[in-house]
């Protein structure tokens, strides 16, 4: 058996990101990679993310390879689209300051890719090829206007007919759409949205006559407090066409993929029962949006999309991958519940909806350091949140980290989570491209290296992972013993950091066996505070944390919220539908789960 651990272990590229309006301050650095397409492609698995240079490459879904990849591709444009049709991958990707162009090839890693000229201008693109060769295109990116759809020609890739709009946001109606960390901001009503415009041009002594309809098209949008309704992806199962969306904003926890159905790939499409598709809003790193679907060579279903750090930078972010899938009654799934513990890849059919096989044991845990700043010591990489992080007080080879789990437990996973504090005595190693979201992406090889030891004693240590030598930069590192290691101390020596920082670890997470018994079944009451919100209270002991789980009918609990406290609020339902909740418990010995109760 094969394994990963969300975020995907891969070389998350730094970038210098300019100042929108004032070019004079220091650039913002951070890494960033978002908006995943993923395809199979003769036997092979393909991922392209923005701000990445390229693509990753992987046979197994498991072990994934950066490769830079030809110069002439759009790789300063956001939310890259890849589709395969018939013997060629095509390639797109977004902007407003030209007509975007396709360009395919039969090589993805060595080209050439063939330019097909573009006729329009356009933001987060979508090929789709029906099972007749009949080939559409979606777009959109916007809290005022909607997902776009048309029909191309496949070979000159020009629209045929007119564009029709598809999707557009409902936020007073689909809580999971509004915007805010926990879907905490409602929007304006259009009443509220023109008073409020209104009162902004007065204030700038401007009338409605003199702002242009670009700029007053930008004051909407942004005063609006309506989601941006982007990143679509659209797929075929049995018959029905899912046109999946992205909701809320990738700086929140709280970003998703909702999903509307149709008999047509051009509509008219209805709100999923199951929305929102994919909704990760607890647990070490949340966010769930912007992402694609994919069957690999097994007819396994996958789902794969952005997830945020957004402190450095709104767009600090990683990319995930769950298992998905389609039921009996053709509604679209994706299983987050345990969304960043280790995922068995066995490379046959499997259980989209299998429990992990392994257990959290590092939460909480004592931790010592040899140094650390204020307000960033030892205890944050054990808190399973990746925003904050303990940071040495100097950037020397040797600084380490040491977590004391309690007890001798069988251990058989750990993921070793760099992360990056704030950075400003770096220069940026290249010319910044672009307008309004000026950057410079360095595609240099940059090093992260480290050695992991381990103890039952704290005093006698062996060698986990030695990687003082390494030639890579994996910052969500991801190390499996299958065999079991049994220690109770992990030390953590940073040796080396791209750009040579401090060392910051925002989580030393572990997992594997604990030696006492599961959680007892965990008691609960649940009030539907609102249209859109519940609250849950939970009872029960021996529990390191909770699922509160939610859905449609008592067999379809397709959303989940991870929680470490004893009361979450969900505000991600949907006005007028009733619902079904269950709460089930975890700790380092198990998983239990909790009765069904009607909303």
């Amino acid at each position: 058996m094969k394994y990963f651990c969300n975020p995907l272990n891969v070389v998350y590229r730094y970038q210098f990101n300019e100042d929108y309006q004032d070019k004079s301050l220091p650039k913002k650095i951070d890494r960033e990679a978002a908006d995943p397409s993923m395809i199979c492609f003769q036997g092979k698995y393909y991922i392209f993310p923005s701000m990445s240079l390229g693509c990753w490459v992987s046979e197994d879904m498991v072990e994934w390879k950066n490769y830079k990849l030809p110069e002439n591709l759009p790789f300063y444009d956001y939310a890259p689209d890849v589709r395969v049709m018939g013997e060629y991958v095509y390639f797109c990707a977004s902007n407003h300051d030209h007509p975007c162009s396709h360009y395919r090839t039969k090589d993805v890693l060595n080209g050439p890719y063939e330019e097909i000229p573009g006729e329009f201008d356009f933001w987060d693109p979508n090929l789709f090829i029906d099972d007749d060769g009949r080939v559409y295109f979606y777009w959109g990116c916007s809290s005022i206007t909607p997902i776009w759809g048309v029909e191309k020609d496949p070979e000159t890739m020009k629209n045929i007919g007119e564009p029709v709009g598809l999707v557009q946001g409902h936020a007073d109606l689909n809580g999971f759409e509004r915007v805010g960390d926990n879907n905490s901001t409602n929007p304006l009503s259009d009443e509220e949205l023109e008073a409020t415009l209104e009162a902004m041009m007065k204030a700038r002594g401007l009338k409605r006559e003199e702002v242009g309809e670009t700029m007053y098209f930008m004051m909407k949008g942004y005063v609006s407090k309506r989601p941006y309704i982007e990143g679509a992806w659209m797929n075929k199962f049995g018959g029905k066409y899912y046109l999946q969306y992205a909701f809320a904003g990738s700086q929140y926890n709280t970003y998703g993929d909702g999903v509307y159905v149709s008999d047509s790939p051009l509509g008219p499409f209805t709100l999923a029962e199951n929305a929102p598709f994919s909704y990760k809003p607890g647990g070490f790193m949340n966010g769930a949006g912007h992402g694609s679907t994919m069957e690999d060579l097994k007819s396994n279903i996958w789902h794969t999309a952005t997830m945020r750090i957004s402190v450095n930078h709104n767009f600090e972010r990683r990319v995930g991958i769950w298992p998905s899938g389609v039921d009996k009654d053709g509604e679209l799934f994706c299983n987050q519940r345990y969304g960043d513990w280790p995922v068995a890849v066995s490379g046959e059919k499997q259980d989209p909806w299998a429990n992990p096989e392994w257990y959290l044991l590092s939460y909480k845990k004592k931790a010592k350091a040899s140094s650390f700043e204020e307000g960033k010591g030892p205890e944050l990489i054990a808190n399973e949140d990746c925003r904050t992080w303990w940071r040495a007080t100097s950037n020397k080879a040797g600084e380490w980290v040491e977590m004391d789990l309690g007890d001798t437990y069988d251990v058989r996973a750990i993921q070793v989570n760099f992360a990056d504090d704030t950075i400003s005595d770096v220069e940026c190693p290249g010319e910044v491209v672009g307008t309004t979201q000026a950057r410079y992406i360095d595609g240099r090889d940059l090093y992260t290296r480290y050695k992991l030891e381990g103890s039952i004693d704290g005093e006698d240590y062996f060698v986990i992972e030695d990687k003082s030598e390494a030639d890579t930069d994996l910052t969500h590192d991801f190390l499996v013993r299958e065999d079991g290691l049994s220690l109770r101390y992990l030390k953590l020596t940073v040796l080396d950091t791209a750009y040579h920082q401090p060392a910051c670890i925002s989580g030393l997470r572990v997992f594997g066996f604990g030696n006492g018994q599961k959680p007892e079944t965990p008691g609960f009451t649940v009030v539907r505070d609102n249209d859109l919100e519940m609250t849950v209270k939970i009872t029960g002991e021996n529990a390191v944390g909770y699922n509160v789980l939610w859905g449609s009918s008592p067999e379809k609990l397709y959303h989940s919220w991870m929680t470490f406290e004893k009361e979450q609020k969900v505000t991600a339902l949907v006005k007028g539908r009733e619902y079904y909740v269950r709460v089930d418990a975890f700790n380092e010995n198990g998983i239990t789960e909790g009765a069904v109760v009607k909303l």
